[in-house]
């Protein structure tokens, strides 16, 4: 008997070590995802519920989407999804100092409803905004925190293989197909805004850890002959001026890796190393402009161990 079950828990074992790898992939947050995962079963179709879950709380495009009633001054009591966002997207601000403002009259009067200091959580669980006027939009950390969603989902259904793409935001459990650390490039920052050029900076080799990379050099736009970049500074009201083109942050989960590589490209260079330092749980590759308009690379410590080539 006792060889009965050995035998019977070793077949299992083999059987669920040969589960084939699945992809699934569509649309999502105005972006495509893909999902690689090691599963007998298809979960497609529990993927994408999950995947609305998200949408349904954070997207400001949705009418019925729980942040567009709070921008609408609906009340109502979140739910806990966007509670969890609001929180984390609370304490990555808490580290950054806020900017003096600008002259020009228009961005000024705007800039007296930028904040997240102007929006809390009462103690009935509802959100408060010190001017009707506010209006949320958690762009830079909702797609990371879609990913940590369906990952959560993937743990849930005892998969212990698999990437989790949304839109460059990733994260990444066990082994790829070849039995090996999951391979993610990191593109140059090469102006390209129909997103045509896939030339590699470096590739990165990670398992079990979330990767988000922020970058202008596909979302700009030209006037006057000046280029202007996507990323507002929230401190001035206007797009961003600094050296950093592209910020790949990898963190315990993929939201917060999300809010701070965008946060370092509203930084800076010398700024975001001095948050680097502050928190070594994160880990950073920045690409930046010199003054001689040729690239330099900057990478935490830490980041040596992930970079592959």
């Amino acid at each position: 008997m006792p060889f009965l079950v050995l035998l019977i828990v070793g077949t299992i074992l083999i059987l669920k070590k040969q589960s084939p790898y699945q992809t699934d992939q569509g649309l999502v947050f105005g972006t495509v995802y893909k999902i690689t995962y090691q599963s007998a079963e298809n979960l497609k179709e529990d993927i994408e519920a999950e995947l609305q879950k998200v949408d349904h709380s954070l997207s400001p495009f949705n009418p019925n989407s729980v942040i567009t009633h709070i921008n609408d001054n609906t009340d109502l009591t979140p739910d806990s999804l966007f509670l969890d966002v609001f929180r984390l997207a609370k304490e990555v601000s808490a580290g950054f100092k806020s900017g003096s403002g600008v002259d020009p009259a228009s961005i000024d009067s705007l800039r007296q409803w930028v904040g997240i200091d102007k929006v809390e959580l009462a103690s009935d669980g509802t959100v408060r905004k010190q001017d009707p006027n506010i209006q949320l939009d958690c762009s830079a950390i909702a797609k990371g925190f879609g990913v940590d969603c369906v990952a959560r989902l993937l743990d849930r259904k005892g998969v212990r293989n698999y990437m989790v793409d949304i839109g460059g935001e990733v994260v990444v459990r066990g082994e790829n197909p070849q039995q090996h650390p999951w391979r993610i490039g990191v593109n140059k920052p090469i102006d390209d805004s129909l997103s045509v050029n896939q030339d590699l900076q470096t590739v990165l080799s990670i398992s079990n850890v979330g990767m988000a990379t922020s970058g202008n050099y596909r979302n700009f736009y030209y006037r006057d002959g000046k280029k202007y970049a996507h990323t507002i500074d929230p401190r001035t009201g206007y797009p961003v001026q600094h050296n950093i083109l592209s910020s790949t942050v990898i963190a315990a989960d993929c939201a917060t890796a999300d809010a701070y590589a965008t946060s370092f490209m509203v930084l800076g260079l010398d700024s975001a190393k001095a948050v680097c330092e502050q928190h070594p749980e994160l880990e950073a590759y920045f690409i930046y402009s010199r003054p001689d308009s040729t690239n330099g690379i900057y990478f935490t410590e830490g980041m040596k161990k992930y970079i592959a080539r």
